[in-house]
């Protein structure tokens, strides 16, 4: 049943990615092209439609710990809104093809992976002084467009970048996921826009999006409640893994 699928999909990967700060949409992508068989580039809005869905979740239990506070959700918010704007514009009218696609798709996830996997490895390694609020914002443009195009929020971008220079998972969780929710809205929204007067399957599959999404939205309570008890180096460890290994697919498929 491919409801049954979208459901216990967004669920499941919800669960492990929420503590890390990541909605779990960059996972599930490949589950809608190759099991759900979304059409192309409706892939993009369904996930931006499962991150506002599934968003809820996450944030609830993490305001409920007391970790929604502080400036750093505001400030990611604040560029990724207007990037995510720019990369739906982009992803309809200058990628729209498969092949560009999946290209684009491994582009964000290797480096995404590769970074998640060295930080675990080498975990005793110092890090290196916290970003400035102006290189913050500045990569929050640029990662929302990314997002945008890509369907993930921006805040799965964000979060290893900013872990890597010293900020603490648990502010970047709640921030990123924050990040993500709002930006997701922004995208959704545009995406609507665009497909009133776009041909293509522009518009987002919306029976996909709510019940990967609801799964989501309960693997997301679950994982933020579990976070103060999961080991963070064996999460980003695996987190990377499977996002280098997804890159490698898409990256063959891109070149054949």
């Amino acid at each position: 049943m491919p409801e049954l699928t979208a459901f216990l999909a967004g669920l499941l990967i919800s669960i492990v990615t929420s503590p890390v700060g990541v909605s779990g949409a960059v996972f599930l992508l490949p589950v809608q092209l190759s099991v759900l068989h979304v059409p192309n580039p409706a892939v993009t809005p369904t996930n931006l439609l499962y991150n506002v869905v599934a968003g809820p979740g996450a944030l609830l239990r993490y305001r409920r710990n007391g970790q929604l506070t502080g400036p750093l959700a505001r400030l990611l918010i604040a560029g990724t809104v207007p990037g995510v704007v720019a990369g739906a514009v982009i992803r309809v009218f200058a990628i729209p093809g498969p092949q560009v696609f999946r290209l684009v798709a491994a582009a964000v996830l290797l480096p995404l992976g590769l970074w998640l996997c060295a930080r675990a490895i080498r975990a005793g390694v110092p890090d290196r002084p916290p970003l400035s609020r102006r290189s913050v914002l500045g990569l929050s443009v640029a990662t929302g467009a990314v997002g945008g195009i890509y369907g993930i929020g921006g805040g799965s971008i964000l979060g290893p970048l900013l872990a890597g220079r010293g900020t603490p998972m648990s502010q970047i969780a709640p921030a990123a996921l924050a990040c993500t929710f709002v930006t997701s809205i922004a995208g959704a929204a545009t995406y609507g826009v665009l497909s009133l007067g776009t041909d293509g399957d522009i518009a987002p599959h919306w029976t996909v999006g709510l019940l990967s999404g609801l799964g989501g939205l309960i693997g997301g309570y679950l994982g933020a409640r579990l976070q103060p008890y999961l080991p963070e180096r064996a999460l980003r460890l695996l987190l990377g893994a499977i996002a280098t290994a997804l890159a490698v697919v898409y990256l063959v498929q891109g070149l054949r």
